[in-house]
Parts: C-alpha cells; sequence; structure tokens
C-alpha cells in the first residue's frame, strides 16, 4: 500500500518557484467568477529603483485588474512583500486521489488598497450593504384563499403525527400571528365595539388574531385606555369615533 501511495506523488515542480498571496474577499469572489475564462484576469507591475540596486527595498509591486463586476470596485493594488516567512510548499490533489507537489514558496505577499482608492472601496461596501437589505418576498396566488389548510388552528401547532405516542400542543401565545390590512384591521376593530363598548387587550388579541403590540399601534389611535374605574385594564374608542359610529348606525 505504501508503495502504490508513492507512485502516486508526483515532484516534477517542487523546485519551481510560486507566490502566494493574501488578497481581499472581493477580489477573490471576482477571480472565481472569471475563473473558466481564457483571458487574463489581473496583471502585476514591477516597479525598480535603479539609484537602490541591491536593496530589497528597492522593487515596488502593484497589481491591476483586468475588469470588475461593479464600477466602483478598485482596479489598482499595492502588494507588500514578504520574505520572513515559514518554508512553504504548494499541492495539488484531483479527483482521483494523484497528489502532486506544484512548487516551493519565494515570496508572499500582502495585496492592500491603495489610498487613493479607499473612496471607491467605501461606495462598493455600502453597494453591497444596501443590496443585502432588499427583501426577496414573492406574492403568489393560491386557490384557496380562505387557508384553512395554511394556517394553524390554535393550538394545534407543534402536535406528533397521529402515528407517535405522545402529542404536545404548543400554546396560542407560541404562534406566529400574521398582520392584517391596516385599513382592514381598524374596520374589524369598529364592529368589535359596536357589540361592547370596553375590550382588554387581551380579548381583541384572540378576537383578531393580530400581534399584540401591532394591536397597541391601532388602539393609541382610535381609543382611550382606561387607568381607573370600573372599566380598568380596557380600551374604549374616542369620543370623535364613538360619534362617527353613532351617525353610521343613524343612516
Amino acid at each position: 500500500m505504501e508503495e502504490e501511495n508513492s507512485n502516486t506523488f508526483e515532484t516534477g515542480k517542487a523546485e519551481r518557484s510560486v507566490w502566494l498571496m493574501k488578497c481581499p474577499l472581493v477580489v477573490s469572489k471576482s477571480w472565481q467568477v472569471h475563473a473558466s475564462d481564457s483571458h487574463p484576469v489581473a496583471k502585476v507591475v514591477l516597479s525598480v529603483d535603479p539609484l537602490r540596486h541591491g536593496d530589497p527595498s528597492s522593487l515596488q509591486f502593484t497589481m491591476e485588474l483586468a475588469g470588475t463586476e461593479s464600477a466602483n470596485m478598485p482596479k489598482s493594488y499595492s502588494m507588500n512583500m514578504f520574505k520572513d516567512f515559514v518554508p512553504m510548499c504548494v499541492f495539488s490533489e484531483t479527483n482521483q486521489g494523484r497528489v502532486a507537489i506544484e512548487g516551493k514558496v519565494e515570496h508572499k505577499f500582502d495585496m492592500k488598497l491603495h489610498n487613493e482608492n479607499i473612496e471607491e472601496y467605501g461606495k462598493l461596501c455600502r453597494e453591497r450593504t444596501n443590496k443585502s437589505m432588499i427583501k426577496t418576498r414573492q406574492i403568489q396566488v393560491i386557490d384557496n384563499d380562505r387557508g384553512v389548510h395554511m394556517r394553524p388552528m390554535p393550538g394545534m401547532v407543534g402536535l406528533v403525527a397521529s402515528g407517535s405516542k405522545k402529542a404536545t400542543p404548543v400554546k396560542g401565545t407560541d404562534m406566529k400571528r400574521t398582520r392584517r390590512d391596516r385599513g382592514e384591521l381598524e374596520d374589524i376593530m369598529f364592529k368589535l365595539f359596536e357589540r361592547q363598548p370596553n375590550w382588554a387587550l387581551k380579548q381583541l388579541v384572540q378576537e383578531t388574531d393580530q400581534p399584540a403590540q401591532f394591536l397597541k399601534e391601532i388602539l393609541n389611535e382610535l381609543c382611550v385606555y382606561n387607568k381607573r374605574g370600573t372599566n380598568q385594564g380596557t380600551y374604549e374608542l374616542k369620543p370623535e369615533y364613538k360619534k362617527s359610529a353613532e351617525d353610521a348606525d343613524a343612516e
């Protein structure tokens, strides 16, 4: 087994010099998009100071991207070179398990933006943030407009299948309620207050099946909260809405 594995390890490129570079995530993703393209994705420019011949710091590396998906994505980067690092080699492995050494790391680089490109990069970051905040909701028309099969009935969520031994009902307060249209909910509220003049918040939540916080917003606009008296802890319509309701009944 050891002899077979040794035959699958290729060392023909062991002495080839390679560069190791740490690049920003946005650059890495751009290269992955163009991985199948035959055109170059970037070029490296080497600048040499002839007055400092022999000084390693006289070498200046920069990288220019060939093309980008976004207009705000910077195209020019500086490459800070390091030579003081642990010796490393690059390996590859095929789908058949064949391992090969691709070379040894001669130079290590840290790819950074030029200072003049900071503003463009800031625009790119804001662009990505705005895209991530876009909601991807979709509206779909369904045949069962009553929603009997889609909306769980109180106390039925979380029940174990009929073949199981134990069923664990979930409290109604644990169910996530969906907000109605604001105008539609206001009409429902007016009809409820026609039935009786005073309602507690808990009662209204049960009657409308709406989130408590959303109901409070509507109630603060339409109603007065009784803090004392015989109707303490309940809501009743404001006088102007009571009058409107009475006029509607009179008509």
